[in-house]
C-alpha cells in the first residue's frame, strides 16, 4: 500500500539526515496520512488522506 494521499497525491520526499559532524545519510520525509471515512461520489468509504487536505476541507467527512 503506497503512502500517497488519495486527494492531492502527496508522496514521500527524499532528503538527508545531517549529523553534527555534517555526515549525510539518506532519509524519507513521509506525509502525515490518516484513514478517514469520507463521502466520495455520494458513497461513504475509507480513504487515506493527508492532514492538510482534512484541515483545508477538500474532503467531506462521513457522519
Amino acid at each position: 500500500m503506497a503512502r500517497v494521499c488519495e486527494i492531492c497525491g502527496k508522496k514521500p520526499m527524499a532528503g538527508n539526515n545531517v549529523s553534527h559532524a555534517h555526515n549525510r545519510t539518506p532519509r524519507r520525509f513521509l506525509p502525515n496520512l490518516k484513514r478517514v471515512r469520507a463521502v466520495v461520489e455520494g458513497n461513504v468509504r475509507r480513504v487515506r488522506v493527508c492532514t492538510n487536505c482534512i484541515k483545508s476541507g477538500r474532503i467531506r467527512k462521513a457522519a
